[in-house]
């Protein structure tokens, strides 16, 4: 029996918010350095191959992974009655869906005239299994706030999976490299989770739990499901209509800022759901919580996205090479559209979090639609074109996904831009200066470490100067953790 847990005090979320960072840093971090290396052994259109065969898994693994694993961590009390079951269901449902990609396969490879996906599709779907698994593991660390041993399992797995694909590239795999290092990485997953997560399986399963999860889950899974299609759905259309040398040059121009936000968003939604959950029967506190959570979140990603623009040509020059130029204006775009996902997560955490899933599966339905108006208005344009229009769409979305909270919980659309106004003026500057410098420094390496420390520290300076609140807070956070005093 799960023991009854006092989640959601500033102790735990602090601890689990550093913990979920550095393990997203961590995995990240490493799976960064490792794609460096392999962009310099393969080539734009063998990661235009596997980036497009990645669509279908993914698409694949929240029917696995969503849903109950997030009425997992939601529901009041849960035992192992309720995680093994939720452990089989995930597995019957991997199974039905590698089957229908199993015979799909042939088609996929046959919609993008590429003969070689059908043996990649297989193999790559193989990874479904073991993310049923570990989307349980995941749901278990969530509820107990004991992320650290995540953090160690998937720093070992992505190093594990990053040596596989460096050896089967240097080997002269090709594209076969970047699938086995996907299918190293969720093995090694999986089982380092066992070692350092003390949950297991059990013969033990209940309808009436599943389906009682289900209630709430089936929602969330539905709008995952949306998301994550319609997410998807740009590069699916940029790898059809144009080639996939574009859609490899887009994908890797999109990895930069997605790296940063991702990280820093999934360690959001993994702290905040359980935080906020346990403060569900007060929404003051829930208040509380969501405006400190995109204060701070905004505080560190918009800077980082305005300099990343800013200094995108020294930076793919410098880590991709030559060959990789032409990713630098889907670079720049990209960061504007990952600029607004920290307070997005935010925000539909809280609806989460207040039971609402309801509301989430409406939005999503609505942000969809809007979507696929400016997608269809957009296939005519070029490829730069049609990327920087899915940027204009998700800055609309982001009025969408606040609009509920101020129903819900009296969160104001013009109070959420008055808390993230000062990080974005600070961040607009600094980004200016970085931007400027390129004129002045020399290209490649010289550039970016000058372009870098000047942001920085221009940041920091105007932070201080004009007293942004996040900037006093994660001081203050800081002078605790080191036990500094005054």
């Amino acid at each position: 029996m799960e023991k009854k847990e006092a989640r959601g005090t500033k102790s735990q979320v602090l601890n689990g918010l550093f913990w979920k960072v550095m393990e997203n840093g961590g995995s990240q971090g490493i799976q960064f350095v490792i794609s460096i290396v392999l962009a310099r052994l393969l080539s734009p259109d063998e990661y235009g191959i596997i980036n497009i065969v990645l669509i279908f898994v993914t698409i694949a693994n929240v029917i696995v992974q969503n849903g109950f694993g997030t009425a997992l961590v939601q529901k009041q009390q849960a035992d192992e009655r309720d995680y093994s079951s939720v452990l089989y269901v995930n597995l019957a449902a991997a199974a039905a869906i590698y089957l229908i990609l199993f015979f799909c396969a042939p088609f996929i490879a046959l919609f993008y005239d590429n003969p070689e996906m059908t043996a990649i599709v297989r193999v790559l779907s193989l990874v479904l299994f073991p993310g049923a698994v570990s989307s349980v593991q995941n749901a278990y660390v969530s509820r107990q706030m004991q992320f650290k041993g995540l953090c160690i399992s998937t720093v070992a797995a992505a190093m594990v999976s990053g040596a596989a694909g460096i050896l089967m590239a240097g080997a002269g795999f090709g594209v076969w490299a970047l699938v086995g290092q996907q299918v190293f990485y969720y093995l090694a997953l999986v089982a380092v989770l066992f070692a350092a997560v003390p949950w297991r399986p059990r013969l033990l399963f209940s309808p009436e739990r599943v389906e009682s999860m289900f209630r709430f889950g089936w929602k969330l899974l539905c709008a995952s499901l949306i998301d994550t299609l319609f997410m998807n759905l740009y590069g699916l259309v940029v790898g059809k209509i144009y080639d996939e040398h574009t859609m490899g040059i887009y994908s890797r121009g999109e990895q930069f800022p997605k790296l940063i936000v991702t990280n820093l968003g999934t360690a959001i939604q993994s702290v905040m759901l359980p935080a906020l959950s346990a403060h569900q029967t007060h929404p003051e506190e829930v208040v509380r919580m969501l405006r400190r959570a995109i204060k701070t979140s905004v505080y560190l990603v918009l800077p980082m996205m305005a300099g990343l623009a800013a200094a995108g040509d020294n930076l793919v020059l410098t880590l991709l090479g030559e060959k990789w130029m032409a990713c630098v204006p889907f670079l720049q775009i990209s960061c504007l559209a990952y600029a607004v996902w920290p307070m997005d997560i935010a925000n539909l955490q809280a609806l989460n979090a207040m039971g609402r899933s309801d509301v989430f599966l409406k939005l999503e339905i609505l942000k969809k639609a809007v979507g696929l108006v400016i997608l269809v208005l957009s296939l005519r344009c070029n490829a730069l074109t049609f990327i920087a229009w899915k940027a204009a769409g998700d800055f609309v979305c982001t009025f969408i996904n606040a609009w509920p909270n101020q129903r819900l919980l009296g969160y104001h659309i013009r109070q959420l831009w008055r808390d993230i106004l000062p990080s974005l003026a600070v961040s607009v500057v600094m980004g200016v200066i970085v931007y400027g410098l390129r004129f002045l420094l020399p290209p490649g390496l010289l550039g970016l470490a000058g372009q870098v420390a000047a942001g920085v520290s221009v940041y920091l300076v105007l932070s201080a100067v004009f007293r942004l609140e996040s900037f006093g807070y994660l001081v203050r956070i800081v002078r605790e953790k080191m036990g500094i005093s005054g």
